[in-house]
């Protein structure tokens, strides 16, 4: 029997019951994702748009800042480390870290670079149009040194830590160096969502879990078959010695590679799907947060991939609550005996183990 087979309901509930023990630093891009929310009932006149009539605006914290929001969410103990500039978005981001009761401390203020901002008009359910505001140069070296300051003075704090890299400036090459070394001296769990293009910066670290198209990326292989998938993995893996990756799939799913060579595919667990906006950030947060509390991956990524089908049926960026994680595996827990809930809900995937070549 595999010992993706011994997963019990029962052991995914104490794992979520867990949920708030660890301390996790969460080191990347924040973002402020900005809402304009309205009807369309006409085409404007002056050019084929649809004029959308505008009723509410809302913003909340995206990027990193979305990471912390789900980690708080589920009860972690939380730590922000990036960098926003001096304006009114980064205003909005402070108050929102400030009402999940999550520190600014480890916000560090780069002057004349503009926070990053997202703004998305949505008409109905629909998202019609997303103008960003940002910058993508690589931080300044001060700032560099501030944010290793603050990690340094966090870390025998920690149980884990989050990069979330959204490609905006502040992940590069000498601050992943500097986090290998506290690594080697004090080891972390380090999980990364990464950004397709600084693949190459990940070389080594616990766990890296991208998605489809940032797979395919890195691997120079388009994914349209399970074997195509297989062989992704693989090459990710080797190439970057990682210990586990973790690709989600979207609506197909997710897949879990170990460098030891097991792999097992997940089926998407979402009933609908309304919005995927910061889903990768709840997979991320749900995974570290499991495998702190002593879950296998395998445990881990049914978790994540439950937590990302309650998620992606909400509108707007989302999170997802211990109780309603609970609620899910109770409801499978009930509506089939727990003999056929360990057949048919938590072994009903594709798995395949592969011998490693390690003797």
């Amino acid at each position: 029997m595999t010992a993706f087979r011994k997963i019990e309901p029962s052991r995914l509930l104490r794992i979520v019951g867990q949920f708030s023990s660890p301390s996790v630093l969460v080191l990347g891009d924040v973002i402020l994702d900005s809402y304009i929310w309205g009807q369309v009932e006409r085409i404007c006149p002056e050019a084929p748009v649809p004029v959308v009539e505008v009723t509410r605006d809302s913003s909340m914290l995206g990027g990193a800042g979305n990471v912390v929001r789900n980690l708080r969410t589920l009860g972690a103990h939380v730590f922000l480390c990036g960098v926003v500039g001096e304006d009114e978005a980064s205003t909005h981001i402070k108050k929102q870290l400030k009402d999940i009761d999550a520190s600014v401390e480890g916000l560090i203020v780069e002057p004349h670079r503009p926070t990053s901002k997202k703004t998305r008009i949505v008409a109905g359910h629909q998202q019609v149009v997303r103008f960003d505001t940002e910058t993508k140069a690589v931080i300044l070296p001060q700032t560099t040194q501030k944010i290793l300051h603050y990690v340094r003075k966090k870390w025998n704090q920690l149980d884990a830590v989050i990069i979330s890299d959204y490609g905006k400036g502040l992940v590069h090459p000498l601050l992943l160096d500097e986090l290998r070394c506290l690594h080697q001296k004090n080891p972390k769990l380090i999980a990364i969502d990464p950004k397709e293009k600084n693949m190459e910066y990940y070389k080594g670290f616990s766990l890296i879990t991208p998605n489809k198209k940032e797979a395919a990326f890195a691997a120079q292989k388009t994914i349209e078959t399970l074997e195509d998938l297989q062989e992704v993995g693989r090459k990710i893996i080797h190439r970057l010695q990682c210990e586990n990756l973790v690709v989600t799939l979207g609506a197909e799913g997710m897949a879990l590679f170990k460098k030891e060579g097991e792999f097992l595919k997940v089926p998407t667990f979402a009933k609908e799907v309304f919005d995927v906006s910061g889903a990768g950030d709840t997979v991320v947060s749900v995974l570290t947060l499991a495998l702190c509390c002593g879950a296998s991956l395998g445990e881990a990524v049914v978790l994540a991939n439950t937590a990302a089908g309650v998620v992606v049926g909400k509108l707007g960026t989302a999170t997802v609550t211990s109780s309603e994680l609970k609620k899910y595996i109770q409801i499978e827990k009930k509506r089939i005996t727990l003999k056929n809930f360990k057949e048919n809900f938590m072994t009903n995937f594709t798995f395949h183990h592969e011998h490693s070549q390690r003797t």
